[in-house]
This record gives C-alpha cells, sequence and structure tokens, in this order.
C-alpha cells in the first residue's frame, strides 16, 4: 500500500500541474473535463490512500494534514516524495535490524 500512495501522490501532483497548465492556457481548454475527471479521482484515491498508509505507519495527525495540504500547493508532491522516500528507508533499516 505504502508503494500504492508513493505512486498515486507523484500521479496526482502531475494531474494538478496538468489542470493549472490548462489555466495557464498551456493546453487547449477542450481537454479540461477529461483532464479534470482524471484529476478528481486521482485526488479521492490519494485522500483515502493517505489515510490508510497514515494508520498503517501509526502517523500523528499532524502529518496526515501535512500530506492533505502538499494535495493542495502545486510542486509539493516532491516534498511528500522525499518524506515518503525517507520514510520507506526508516522502515526498511528497521526491518533489517
Amino acid at each position: 500500500m505504502f508503494n500504492f500512495f508513493r505512486v498515486v501522490s507523484i500521479v496526482e501532483g502531475l494531474s494538478y500541474l496538468t489542470i493549472l497548465s490548462v489555466t495557464l492556457e498551456i493546453i487547449s481548454r477542450e481537454y479540461i473535463f477529461n483532464i479534470g475527471m482524471f484529476h478528481g479521482v486521482l485526488f479521492m484515491i490519494y485522500i483515502v490512500a493517505s489515510l490508510m498508509v497514515s494508520d498503517k505507519k501509526g502517523w500523528p495527525i499532524l502529518t496526515w494534514l501535512a500530506l492533505f495540504i502538499a494535495s493542495i500547493v502545486p510542486f509539493a508532491f516532491i516534498a511528500v516524495e522525499i518524506f515518503l522516500r525517507k520514510e520507506s528507508k526508516k522502515s526498511m533499516t528497521t526491518e533489517n535490524a
């Protein structure tokens, strides 16, 4: 589930940037419905996956709130990926110890 959340986090962040690209008229507006629908589904999956991973990892509510806020801020998915990569390394070292 953790790796699934990492993938969803990156794809959701990129879809958000794609929507902003439409706003900046980099991408044609005729695709906005499809892009918006795709992003909306990814956002819901992101929220559910973040709740499941937070519960499974035993993270405090503030960590989940930071993940939630990061889903709203453009480019914050990069910081989330760095955090998740550190958590992944941390859990690997505790499993090997």
